[in-house]
């Protein structure tokens, strides 16, 4: 059983801990689900996730604010129990999150169905030529007699191939590099669009290459002004970076369970595992990785809650931290399962695959050490 001390913390109020309790029981009678068909299983967990009312906490209603520490205690215990399911509650949030915090009462009648389940979403950034770096985006957006026409590429997206809508950054030209990007609400009906290519990775998720052919879209599908769509992105990823801390925390406190299981269960000249000295190192320092990511988490969740206009530093501390821990905890974790820790069908084996990919996405480790030095410099 993972430790829940954490809960008592002050970051948290009762709303809080009841939530991580109702989630807990939850996730007890509904994870894992099968993962063979990757494409089913996700929508089966985003209209599973919709029905029993927790993707009400990915999106923000009208007049309501997005609270990141339900955010980051829901990725937390899902990622424990199921990085799919995870994966599923996250990319409602982060794909609609411009429309979460700049959406117009048109717009956020999406927003409501990707809450309720009943849509999927997907945050359609990175490019085959930028990926951190948002200011090079290529894809082109010109406006037209009704609205606007994208031309471009989109790569690694997310729920791309099985996503209801996209939210697109694109170029529209009012200034050079970052203040020239704009952000639109596509969805996947839209002439022109074609999925160029279905992308595998270690950890299976529905990922896609986005070609856009012309897609024509009317002005209604404008998110905020022209030219703030960089503003628009970096405001998304404020919100959202610290759940993916949340989520390599509840990876790495899956890795610890599964470790203690094992070095107390693993029997070495006739004594358990556990009371090795080197054993008993791995585990202190495990236990010191969770808890440290743990409080840099919710920190940056909690500043953010309490009115913090920008989080930029601490969630890029979160992210760092929390992922790179998380690697670390996991990779000790299947080094003290010897030979079954790489072995098909251990959870060790799965979180070592699930945790790669968390270092990279939405902002590389070593761009959050760019984030974290320039506020120190400023």
């Amino acid at each position: 059983m993972a430790d829940k001390s954490f809960l008592t913390w002050p970051f948290f109020d009762d709303r809080h801990r009841n939530l991580a309790v109702r989630l807990e029981d939850w996730c007890a009678a509904n994870l894992p689900v099968d993962h063979g068909e990757v494409d089913e299983a996700c929508k089966a967990l985003v209209a599973a996730l919709g029905r029993d009312g927790w993707l009400r906490h990915s999106g923000a209603g009208e007049g309501e604010a997005l609270d990141v520490r339900s955010l980051c205690l829901i990725r937390e215990t899902l990622a424990r129990h199921d990085g799919l399911a995870d994966f599923a509650f996250a990319m409602q949030g982060l794909g609609m999150g411009a429309v979460s915090l700049f959406g117009t009462p048109e717009q956020r009648e999406w927003l409501e169905r990707t809450r309720a389940g009943k849509a999927i979403s997907a945050f359609a950034l990175t490019e085959p030529g930028s990926g951190s770096d948002v200011a090079n985006t290529a894809t082109r957006a010109e406006r037209t007699a009704i609205g606007w026409r994208l031309s471009g590429e989109k790569t690694y997206i997310s729920n791309g191939g099985i996503a209801d809508l996209y939210v697109i950054f694109a170029r529209t030209g009012e200034a050079p590099g970052a203040k020239g990007l704009s952000a639109f609400l596509m969805p996947a009906t839209a002439p022109g669009l074609e999925i160029a290519e279905r992308i595998e990775t270690v950890a299976p998720h529905p990922l896609a290459r986005l070609r856009l052919n012309g897609v024509e879209l009317p002005e209604a599908a404008l998110i905020g002004a022209r030219g703030t769509g960089f503003k628009i992105a970096m405001s998304v990823l404020d919100v959202f970076r610290s759940t993916v801390g949340a989520a390599a925390l509840g990876f790495a406190r899956r890795a610890l369970d599964e470790a203690l299981a094992r070095v107390t269960s693993r029997r070495i000249a006739g004594a358990p595992m556990a009371e090795l000295q080197m054993v008993q190192g791995q585990i202190a320092e495990m236990a010191l990785q969770i808890d440290a990511s743990a409080l840099l988490v919710y920190r940056a969740a909690w500043a953010k809650d309490a009115g913090a206009p920008r989080v930029s530093r601490e969630a890029a501390m979160a992210k760092l931290h929390a992922t790179e821990a998380a690697q670390k905890v996991i990779d000790a974790a299947v080094q003290l399962h010897g030979g079954d820790g790489v072995r098909k069908g251990f959870a060790v084996e799965s979180l070592y695959r699930e945790i790669r990919a968390l270092r990279i996405y939405e902002g590389a480790s070593d761009v959050q050490k760019l984030i974290i030095a320039r506020a120190v410099l400023t």
